[in-house]
């Protein structure tokens, strides 16, 4: 009779099958995200402080798996205060008004390389000063234990994302349209 019910309402299956992905937190300690954007003569580096996020991964089948990372734009570390407030002004990542770069997969693919060692390529929507674009991200994994760490780099070009500053510092300084973004993102196990 109780089966009978569970059966009714869709319980039982539910109930019968084991969690198919363990789910681990960002380590905001030891994970870096960055980027990279070059001008004429030299190239502008920074971090972001404030990164979090989960990933449901599944060892048996990392194609069910998912991914969600989310960096504060007011966090943007380049080491000079007035680069990192120009950064988050209105001509760059306006961090009153899109206070976060956020992304969300929708697909993974890829192969086990063997020891917990994944070649992986993780499709998703990447939403950035209000615009979301989907982009494919080559990821290397690892999992040991209760720890997994994804590393990778990708490029975009930010007039995709409505970004239109083409120059800095009053027009002295000319920035290229192209971004590199890298991260290695260390989860934990909950």
């Amino acid at each position: 009779m109780l089966r009978n019910a569970l059966v009714t309402a869709g319980l039982l299956g539910a109930l019968a099958t084991p969690a198919l992905a363990d789910t681990y937190t960002v380590d905001k300690q030891h994970t870096e995200a960055g980027f990279q954007v070059r001008h004429l003569l030299t190239k502008v580096r920074g971090t972001f402080r404030d990164v979090s996020g989960s990933i449901a991964w599944d060892k048996a089948d990392p194609a069910r798996s998912t991914v969600e990372f989310h960096l504060k734009t007011a966090s943007v570390d380049t080491g000079v205060e007035q680069r990192d407030n120009h950064l988050r002004s209105q001509d760059f990542f306006w961090a009153e008004k899109y206070p976060e770069i956020v992304f969300k997969s929708t697909e993974v693919t890829g192969k086990l390389l063997g020891n917990g060692q994944y070649d992986l390529k993780i499709r998703g929507d990447l939403t950035l000063h209000g615009v979301t674009r989907q982009i494919v991200i080559p990821v290397k994994v690892t999992v040991t234990g209760n720890d997994l760490r994804a590393v990778g780099e990708f490029s975009i070009d930010r007039s995709d994302f409505k970004v239109k500053a083409t120059s800095a510092f009053h027009g002295m300084v000319r920035v290229r349209n192209t971004v590199k973004f890298t991260f290695d993102i260390v989860g934990h196990r909950i």
